[in-house]
């Protein structure tokens, strides 16, 4: 029996993973990279040359060649091409953050629940050996009730867009807050209740957060506290690759580091310094996980739901940054 084949869109290119979408898309038995479409013609159409895929101009064309559509554009962007996406009944995996309000990503599931279609949320860090293992100790119930967690997603300034809040929606918090909330909701099958939260502007020149900390509470009364500051030198430091948790029990203290197991590369080229990751490509076991769902017509591994849930937390951070007081999160409809 032939395995149908899936064609992949990739609606936007501006995040870094677009790329880790056309790897899959080339990599993947069965699956093929069906076209690309960005607002920015001359980024989208070069990005198109590179792997040797068509360039749409159109998002409607786009969607009509392909049998799910992975967005990779500017946060601002995620809700109107999802949107479009959604009432031509493709199956969509959204990067993150899902959308840059609660309202969006609200009207994002409801346009997919009601036309019967999938709806994803790019989480990786989920296909992490650590982050599994941490999640069926803590499920277990080996280590005992959990008082508390401390966490981190720190990194360096990106630049470009994620500076202008017309695209990005926000600073570090918009882009940093997101993973540990799903991973926190994931791991302990909790729901965050209410942020704390404070941010600032304090090491670049920008219209936007760059430093922040905020204090989750969980309907358990569980604390998590996150650091997703953009504050690692840039130049010296990775962009991205920094997820980690203190995990305080009644049985004890265990650590996660999702990036732990890397290389460290030194550039002569590019005078930077790198992580190479080495092990599972998060990326890869996340849309292999999709393409799955998509080609059996199952649940989606990781759901829009799951993606609202986190943009309410980073609304409910951005109102507690603005009133310097706990805010509660949206409750889920």
């Amino acid at each position: 029996m032939t395995t149908p084949r899936i064609r992949i869109g990739i609606a936007g290119v501006a995040h870094g993973h677009a790329h880790s979408y056309a790897a899959a898309g080339k990599e993947l038995a069965g699956v093929v990279v069906s076209g690309v479409y960005d607002h920015d013609v001359e980024r989208g159409a070069a990005f198109a040359a590179h792997y040797g895929v068509p360039w749409y101009q159109q998002l409607s064309d786009l969607l009509a060649s392909c049998d799910t559509l992975m967005i990779a554009a500017e946060n601002t962007q995620h809700h109107p091409i999802a949107m479009q996406a959604a009432a031509a009944k493709v199956p969509t995996l959204c990067e993150k953050p899902l959308a840059t309000t609660h309202e969006d990503a609200q009207a994002m599931v409801n346009a997919f629940a009601q036309g019967g279609v999938l709806l994803g949320t790019a989480f990786p860090v989920r296909y992490s050996p650590a982050v599994l293992r941490l999640r069926d100790s803590i499920r277990g119930g080996s280590l005992g009730q959990t008082l508390m967690v401390r966490a981190t997603n720190r990194g360096t300034y990106p630049g470009g867009w994620f500076g202008d809040p017309v695209w990005s929606g926000g600073g570090a918090i918009m882009d940093h807050t997101v993973h540990v909330a799903d991973l926190v909701r994931w791991i302990w099958g909790r729901e965050i209740v209410s942020v704390y939260a404070e941010g600032a502007t304090r090491l670049y020149d920008i219209p936007v957060d760059d430093v922040g900390m905020l204090l989750m509470t969980l309907d358990d009364g569980m604390v998590v506290s996150l650091d997703p500051s953009w504050s690692r030198p840039g130049g010296v430091y990775p962009t991205w690759g920094d997820v980690t948790m203190e995990v305080t029990t009644v049985n004890g203290i265990i650590n996660l580091d999702v990036f732990g197991p890397h290389v460290d590369v030194y550039q002569q080229s590019t005078r930077r310094y790198q992580w190479a990751g080495h092990g599972v490509n998060f990326d890869a076991a996340m849309i292999a996980d999709w393409i799955d769902a998509v080609r059996n017509g199952t649940v989606a591994p990781i759901s829009g739901v799951d993606g609202l849930r986190a943009v309410a937390v980073v609304d409910a951070a951005y109102r507690s940054m603005r009133s310097h007081r706990p805010e509660a999160v949206h409750p889920l409809r």
